[in-house]
């Protein structure tokens, strides 16, 4: 287990040292989550105050690098079956992964692909997916979520690709999102060999205690520095 005076060596690093400053801070970081995720078996409440907390205290400078970072990850993948995919508009103000640049990413070696947005139903607790173009017009829902304001519905069936939102999961893929439950609620519906993809700055803890037989675990959980390939 890495130490708490280890966490803080590395970070009077990021601060005094004259070279290789800004990646100091990011080690300083990745080795905190490390700890942190080996402390001991966590809820999702807890796990979700803590990883919302880390995701706003990172700089605007070290997310865009992070996000690089994903991106190349995201790269050494294959997605030679894939011809629609599920995306999600990133949320500013919760600092999560800029899946823009994923999804341009695909869009670039996928011509062809057909990509949709979720759109909430806050009163049936349900979310449809919505394909959208270049012309597709967008706002802001009730949870400050960019959606498409209309187009046509990709039944869940027909998705090859789901980009799952999370705050952080444990090393089977069990997901701690923000306890909404639109995505577990979804995933029900879509094709058993539908491919379920999460982006996370922090590597994966050891185990959520509290999932549930409704939870729809990821397949692969993308971090900066490694794809972890889930049972």
């Amino acid at each position: 287990m890495v130490s708490i005076s280890a966490i803080l060596l590395l970070h009077s690093i990021s601060i005094y040292s004259g070279v290789c400053n800004e990646y100091a801070g990011l080690l300083c970081l990745m080795i905190s989550t490390i700890y942190v995720s080996s402390l001991r078996l966590m809820l999702k409440k807890e796990l979700r105050n803590i990883y919302r907390q880390k995701r706003l205290e990172l700089s605007e400078k070290d997310k865009m690098k992070l996000d690089d970072l994903l991106l190349i990850q995201f790269q050494n993948m294959s997605f030679e079956n894939v011809h629609s995919l599920f995306t999600y508009w990133p949320m500013p103000h919760t600092a999560e992964p800029d899946t823009l640049l994923f999804t341009r990413y695909l869009l670039h070696m996928i011509p062809s692909l057909k990509v949709a947005y979720p759109v909430i139903d806050v009163l049936a607790v349900s979310m449809q997916a919505v394909l959208v173009n270049e012309e597709t017009i967008y706002h802001i829902n009730t949870f400050g979520t960019t959606e498409p304001k209309e187009g046509e519905v990709l039944t869940p069936a027909s998705i090859d690709l789901v980009f799952i939102p999370m705050l952080i999961c444990d090393k089977a893929g069990y997901r701690v999102g923000f306890g909404k439950g639109y995505y577990d609620r979804y995933l029900q519906h879509c094709r058993e060999d539908v491919l379920k993809i999460g982006f996370s700055y922090f590597e994966p803890v050891d185990k959520v205690e509290d999932t549930h037989e409704f939870d729809v675990p990821l397949n692969y959980c993308v971090t900066p520095h490694r794809i972890y390939e889930m049972n």
